[in-house]
């Protein structure tokens, strides 16, 4: 094998093996689900941005008591159908069901560690 042969395998090496433990890595953080579990509020905002990988980012606001301090929670949708229905209930006061990732390599999985999956209306009794 000539010394160029051998060069040439020893990049490819060296640029593949790092990008297959990267792709290890994004999966596995994208797969293994850190927390889980749901907030009731109204969603305030749910905006696509991101200058290169544009994401569904949104706002719930959490009134837990009225005339109390509003707080916000922060979150990622990546599902068309719950972008759909997260716009259909804009105003209603709902639950998000969400599952939070840790140690997402990119802000081109969504700017948040909270990414919602199911949304549901909340009836007033």
């Amino acid at each position: 094998m000539s010394a160029f042969a051998k060069f040439l395998k020893w990049m490819f090496w060296i640029i593949l093996l790092p990008l297959l433990l990267l792709s290890l890595y994004t999966w596995a953080s994208l797969t293994w689900v850190y927390s889980s579990g749901e907030r009731i509020g109204y969603v305030q905002k749910l905006s696509h941005k991101g200058w290169v990988c544009k994401t569904w980012e949104g706002e719930l606001v959490l009134v837990t008591v009225p005339g109390t301090q509003a707080e916000k929670f922060y979150f990622t949708v990546r599902d068309p159908a719950v972008i759909t229905k997260v716009n259909q209930l804009a105003g209603e006061r709902v639950r998000l069901l969400y599952k939070e990732h840790k140690g997402v390599p990119s802000s081109c999985f969504g700017e948040t560690s909270h990414y919602v999956y199911d949304i549901d209306e909340v009836k007033e009794d």
